[in-house]
């Protein structure tokens, strides 16, 4: 590492898998990479594998979690992983906290990691709260005269100062993580890498550790890699973010265009005939969205009336006592501003009535100007049909919505209400 501010380096890190087997799982493959290593050549199976694409079948027993992954941390930075699930964010946190090795490249770094990568990762069942904090602390290379000044700081953040000597075995997720995560926090390493794991706290702890987190990063200088699906967290904490699909990065930059690359590369395209992440059984399938304002060709404007119009695929076989459609509309960091259901309100239609196009309609839309994407989800006697994540997304228009001619700054909220003020 030239510059003396970086403290992490990430060289073109590639991992690969077989599947099915633990090994190459044949005796030619490993006389072949034994004969490859004795020469001094290339593992020749490297040259093989396809793209760790989870929703499709291959024909190469080899993937590739990971290729060519190249990024610099400096210290004090928080950087961001964002990106689908299978697209190798776990994976490369393995490989930074060094409990998976790479298949190639290599990584440099500046000083101790601590990594907060999966529930009780590093903890002993049978040991308690306050026995794990030393566990975890010599494994961190920390001196027991160095754990037990941190000790009361580390107990009083997690909450757990009533189980703490009760062993870890009995502590639910949320208190696993809890400690965990006080214990990785105070104990000063150089490099804190965190993975989903925060989801399992409640909102208090989650709202705490991300305050903590910006206070190690911002005010002891401290590096933080962090891997989340909460875009609000993303953005609130990473200074800078990496975005990762199928073991590859599709971009690097401010955390704010990372999180509008993310979004808009995870939009589904209804003119497309499939999907990649659609899950359920298809029995139903959503085959044509329409999306409009007061008119079919008009856009959707504040405070207009607004229409998301589905066409579905052998909906006429289905009767409407037997189908539930959900939608969920999230604003651009991922956030859910509201969530409709078929459910939620009294059919006006006989149960027998066969279906074939669903509309959901709004006589005043109360969603301000911005970019929305939408999660769509079919169930069909209970069972899901049709799930597809960020299926679509739409623009609203700025619209007088209180009738006063006046905008609402988009900054200000998502979400409009109807309201009157009273002076008394």
């Amino acid at each position: 590492m030239t510059s003396s501010n970086i403290i992490l380096k990430v060289e073109n890190i590639s991992k690969q898998y077989r599947l099915g087997l633990v090994g190459t799982g044949t005796i030619s493959h490993d006389l072949n990479r034994w004969w490859s290593r004795v020469r001094g050549k290339d593992d020749p199976y490297l040259k093989v594998g396809e793209v760790n694409d989870r929703s499709t079948k291959g024909s190469s027993e080899y993937v590739w979690a990971l290729q060519d992954i190249n990024f610099e941390v400096k210290r004090g930075e928080v950087l961001g992983i964002i990106g689908k699930n299978g697209a190798g964010k776990s994976t490369l946190l393995k490989i930074l906290s060094k409990v998976t090795s790479p298949t190639t490249g290599e990584i440099k770094t500046r000083g101790r990691i601590a990594s907060l990568l999966e529930v009780g990762t590093g903890f002993h069942g049978e040991m308690t709260g306050r026995e794990n904090i030393f566990l975890n602390g010599a494994i961190l290379g920390m001196t027991k005269k160095e754990i037990a000044n941190k000790i009361d700081e580390i107990i009083a953040f997690s909450g757990c100062e009533r189980y703490i000597d009760t062993p870890v075995k009995r502590y639910s997720s949320g208190m696993t993580v809890r400690l965990a995560f006080a214990v990785a926090a105070f104990l000063e390493p150089e490099i804190l890498v965190i993975d989903e794991v925060l989801a399992v706290g409640d909102a208090e702890f989650q709202k705490k550790a991300i305050g903590k987190m910006q206070d190690i990063s911002r005010g002891e200088g401290r590096t933080v890699i962090f891997v989340s699906h909460n875009m609000a967290a993303v953005k609130s904490l990473c200074t800078r973010a990496v975005v990762l699909e199928y073991g590859e990065t599709l971009f690097e930059g401010a955390t704010k265009d990372a999180i509008e690359y993310y979004l808009e590369s995870s939009k589904n395209d209804f003119s497309q005939a499939t999907f990649k992440d659609r899950k359920g059984n298809g029995l139903v399938k959503i085959k044509g969205v329409n999306v409009f304002g007061k008119e079919e060709d008009s856009k959707p404007q504040t405070g207009k009336p607004f229409t998301i119009r589905f066409e579905l695929e052998n909906a006429n076989i289905i009767k409407l006592n037997d189908i539930e459609f959900d939608i969920r509309i999230d604003d651009n960091l991922g956030q859910r501003v509201s969530w409709l259901s078929s459910q939620l309100l009294e059919k006006k239609y006989s149960k027998d009535k066969a279906i074939s196009i669903i509309e959901f309609t709004m006589n005043s839309l109360q969603l301000n100007n911005g970019v929305y994407y939408v999660t769509t989800h079919i169930m069909v006697k209970n069972e899901v049909a049709d799930w597809v994540q960020n299926a679509f997304s739409f623009d609203v228009e700025k619209g007088d919505y209180y009738g006063n001619n006046v905008d609402v700054p988009n900054a200000q909220c998502k979400a409009l209400l109807n309201f009157d003020v009273n002076y008394l």
